[in-house]
C-alpha cells in the first residue's frame, strides 16, 4: 500500500558481482551461501553500508538445497548489515534478480522503505542430489519405528535402484522437454540458421572480452576464490571454430544449437542497491539511473502454440504500452541470451506485423531494434548465466551504460524464463 500522497522514483546506486564461473571450476567446492555472502559483502563494503538498516534485501538461487531455505536473511545475518534488516528468498527462475529488483523498487517507490538490495546466486557445482521416492518413505518407515524390529524391519526391503541419485534436471515438467530442445523448437519455428546463432554468440564474446580490457567491470567485479574475471569469455573465438562445433539438443542433422551458442553451466551471484533520491542524497551517493517501470508475462507454452521462452515478446509489449513508449526508444538493451537464438528469436517476433497483432495485441509490428546497441558489453552466452543472478548482472551494466554515456535517456532489459516466463524492466538516465 502507498505511505504517503504520492510515489517516489527508484533509484539504482550501483551493483556488485563476483566472477562468474563455468561449473565445476573455480567454485566448485563452495555453495549459494558463500558466494552469497561474498558478493553481499563486497557492496557492503562498496557502499559503506556497515552497520545501516536497510528497508530490505530481497534475492534467491533457483537449484538450492533445502538447508538454504532461508538464504537471504542467513547471507545478511553473516555480513556488516544491521541485523534488523530483513532477507527475503524469492525465486522466479532465470529472472529471480531481476523481479527480485522490481520488488525492491516497488516497496520504496510506494514509500515502504528507502533503500533495499535485490540479488541472485546459484551455483550448478552444488545441486541438490536426490533419491527415490521408495528410500524416502523407507527411511521414513525406519525413523517412526517403536521398537527395534519396526525400525530395523524396512532396510529389509531395500533393492540397489533405491540408491540410485537422480540427478537434477533443466526439464520442463509439463512437456518433458529439457529448455535446449526447447529453444530449438523455437528456432526452427522462426527460422533461425545455425550462422546467425554463432554471429550473435561471437559478438556476446568479443564485446565482453573488449569491455574487460577498456576496465568497463573494475567496479562492478570483486575478486573470489582466486578468479578475477568470468571465466567463459573466449576472445579467441571466431565462426571458424563455432561451426566446428557439433548441435547439443537435436543431433538428426537439423539442430542449431551448440555449446557455443548456448550459455554455459555457470556459478555466480550479483547485488545491486536501490533507493529513493532522498536516501541517496543523505548518504552522498550519486544515482546512476532510475528504475521506471517493471513488468511479468507468462505464456502457454503447454497448448498455446507458443514457445517456451517467448515470454519477454510479450512483457516487452506490455511496458511498451503502459509507458507509452516504442520499441526504439532505447538507447541500449540488455536482453539475456539463455541461447543466442532467444533474441534472434524475439526480434523476429518483434518485426512481424502478424504476430504482434495477433499474440501481443498491436496494431502493427513493434518493429526493429538498432542491434549495435544491443548487449554492448558482452552477453551471458560469453559472460556465463548464474540463473537466478543475471538479471541483477543485467540492470547494473545498463545502469552504468546510462550514467556513463550523456547521450543516453533510457534502456530496456529483459530476460527468458524458465516456465515459460519473461522479466522486463526500462531504466532512464538519472
Amino acid at each position: 500500500m502507498l505511505i504517503g500522497s504520492s510515489t517516489r522514483r527508484v533509484a539504482i546506486l550501483g551493483g556488485v558481482r563476483i566472477p562468474f564461473a563455468r561449473g565445476f571450476t573455480a567454485y566448485a567446492d563452495v555453495d549459494n551461501q558463500e558466494l552469497l555472502n561474498a558478493t553481499l559483502n563486497a557492496l557492503i563494503e562498496r557502499f559503506h553500508l556497515q552497520g545501516e538498516r536497510l528497508g530490505d534485501v530481497i534475492a534467491g538461487a533457483v537449484s538450492k538445497h533445502p538447508k538454504d531455505f532461508n538464504l537471504t536473511r542467513e547471507s545478511v545475518l553473516s555480513s556488516a548489515l544491521d541485523p534488523h534488516t530483513p532477507g527475503l528468498d524469492v525465486q522466479r527462475a532465470c529472472g529471480t534478480s531481476l523481479e527480485a529488483a522490481i520488488l525492491v523498487a516497488n516497496k520504496i517507490a510506494l514509500g515502504q522503505i528507502d533503500v533495499g538490495i535485490a540479488g541472485g546466486v546459484d551455483t550448478v557445482s552444488d545441486p541438490p542430489i536426490l533419491y527415490p521416492r521408495s528410500f524416502q518413505r523407507l527411511l521414513l518407515r525406519s525413523a517412526h519405528g517403536r521398537s527395534t524390529w519396526q525400525r530395523l524391519e524396512p532396510w529389509l526391503r531395500l533393492r540397489p535402484r533405491d540408491l540410485k541419485p537422480v540427478p537434477p534436471t533443466v526439464v520442463e515438467p509439463q512437456t518433458g522437454l529439457s529448455m535446449g530442445e526447447s529453444c530449438e523448437l523455437m528456432a526452427k519455428h522462426w527460422h533461425i540458421s545455425r550462422e546467425e546463432q554463432d554471429r550473435l554468440a561471437l559478438d556476446s564474446h568479443r564485446l565482453a572480452a573488449a569491455a574487460w580490457r577498456e576496465g568497463f567491470y573494475a567496479d562492478q567485479v570483486v575478486p573470489h576464490r582466486g578468479l578475477a574475471s568470468d571465466n567463459n569469455v573466449r576472445p579467441d573465438t571466431s565462426l571458424e571454430k563455432l561451426a566446428q562445433l557439433k548441435p547439443s539438443f537435436d543431433r538428426s542433422g537439423a539442430g542449431t544449437l551448440t555449446a557455443g551458442n548456448s550459455t554455459p553451466l555457470t556459478d555466480g551471484a550479483a547485488v545491486l542497491l536501490l533507493a529513493s533520491e532522498a536516501w541517496a542524497a543523505a548518504h552522498e551517493l550519486p544515482v546512476l539511473a532510475f528504475l521506471r517501470a517493471g513488468k511479468s508475462w507468462a505464456v502457454d507454452f503447454v497448448k498455446g502454440h507458443e514457445g517456451l521462452l517467448m515470454a519477454p515478446a510479450y512483457a516487452v509489449a506490455a511496458i511498451l504500452r503502459d509507458t507509452g513508449l516504442a520499441l526504439q526508444d532505447f538507447d541500449y538493451y540488455e536482453i539475456h541470451e539463455a541461447f543466442a537464438a532467444v533474441p534472434l528469436c524475439l526480434f523476429k517476433a518483434w518485426e512481424s506485423a502478424d504476430y504482434c497483432r495477433e499474440r501481443l495485441g498491436w496494431n502493427t509490428a513493434l518493429g526493429a531494434i538498432n542491434r549495435s546497441r544491443l548487449n554492448v558489453k558482452g552477453g551471458s552466452v560469453a559472460i556465463g548465466h548464474p540463473f537466478a543472478a543475471t538479471g541483477a548482472r543485467i540492470l547494473t551494466v545498463l545502469a552504468k551504460l546510462l550514467a556513463t554515456d550523456p547521450r543516453a535517456k533510457r534502456g530496456l532489459a529483459s530476460a527468458c524464463t524458465a516456465g515459460g516466463m519473461g522479466v522486463t524492466a526500462i531504466l532512464e538516465r538519472a
